[in-house]
């Protein structure tokens, strides 16, 4: 029976330690701040950014959430993160995706300042971060948290097998990045891939992000994988699952993460994180 990585657990000791850093950074006159800008009316992206709202004033850190309707014009939008960027109290701007039809991601994502960037999405953070340099930049909240908890529960990267299902910006393509500077063997698939479980059944370490209920069945997973569930679906009758067949799943791999209660929480963690790093960052180098 796996063990269960317990991303709540986890969540919890990772905003203990960053109240602890706000506390010691607002001594020094430093108050971290966060900007999370909205467009439209996304039920779930209004649940995420009023957690991130109530969690971030929680630790201490100033945050501001930006709401604009779901017909804001790109000019509208561009115009608010010029304001952000130029604001000397926020260490941190998210627009929250996904973003109405009208509005270009990239082009919004590449008008945060890279030392704002709080999710790692401006070109120049992801392509210091595929290049593995050194030195200080923001990385996606998602990946990096993910990699916390691989850390936490002592797996070890180096040679292994690393498969990643769901090619998004938000999480594969940054985590790739991370597991192959971790010295991991990493392969990429989408949840199309022609015989996917040729992929998944040779991982020693699988990470799921497709948005697709329970795709990963128990025989698509080696015995003695660790599983790493992305994944969050609301089903018709209001459950919340993965994109792994947990119950089955966790039969035979070594450790796995549930959803809810996994990677969920310490995405935010790590967000409040990465908003206390930016401002030390600004302020201390």
């Amino acid at each position: 029976m796996a063990t269960i990585i317990d991303g709540k657990a986890l969540a919890k000791k990772v905003n203990a330690q960053t109240q602890e850093r706000v506390a010691k950074l607002k001594k020094q006159n430093i108050t971290p701040g966060i900007a999370v800008v909205l467009a439209g009316d996304d039920p779930a992206s209004l649940i995420y950014t009023r957690n991130k709202h109530k969690k971030a004033i929680k630790l201490g850190i100033n945050s501001i959430l930006k709401k604009f309707p779901a017909d804001v014009s790109q000019e509208e939008l561009l115009a608010e993160i010029d304001r952000l960027n130029n604001d000397d109290s926020i260490d941190a701007i998210l627009v929250q995706q996904p973003l109405p039809a009208q509005i270009d991601p990239e082009t919004i994502t590449s008008a945060i300042l890279p030392e704002k960037d709080v999710d790692g999405l401006n070109p120049l953070n992801l392509g210091k971060l595929y290049a593995n340099q050194r030195g200080n930049y923001p990385v996606a909240c998602t990946p990096r948290g993910i990699m916390r908890m691989l850390t936490e529960y002592g797996v070890d990267l180096e040679g292994q097998n690393a498969v990643i299902v769901g090619r998004s910006i938000l999480v594969g393509k940054p985590l790739l990045a991370l597991l192959n500077n971790a010295n991991a063997t990493v392969t990429m698939a989408g949840s199309k891939a022609v015989n996917l479980p040729s992929l998944t059944q040779n991982a020693d370490i699988l990470i799921v992000a497709t948005g697709t209920p329970s795709l990963i069945k128990q025989t698509d997973v080696k015995p003695g994988a660790v599983v790493i569930d992305v994944g969050i679906n609301r089903l018709s009758n209001g459950k919340l699952v993965g994109d792994v067949d947990f119950e089955n799943v966790k039969k035979s791999a070594k450790a796995i993460t549930p959803v809810p209660g996994g990677v969920g929480p310490m995405t935010i963690a790590t967000l409040m994180e990465q908003t206390v790093d930016l401002a030390q960052w600004r302020h201390h180098g």
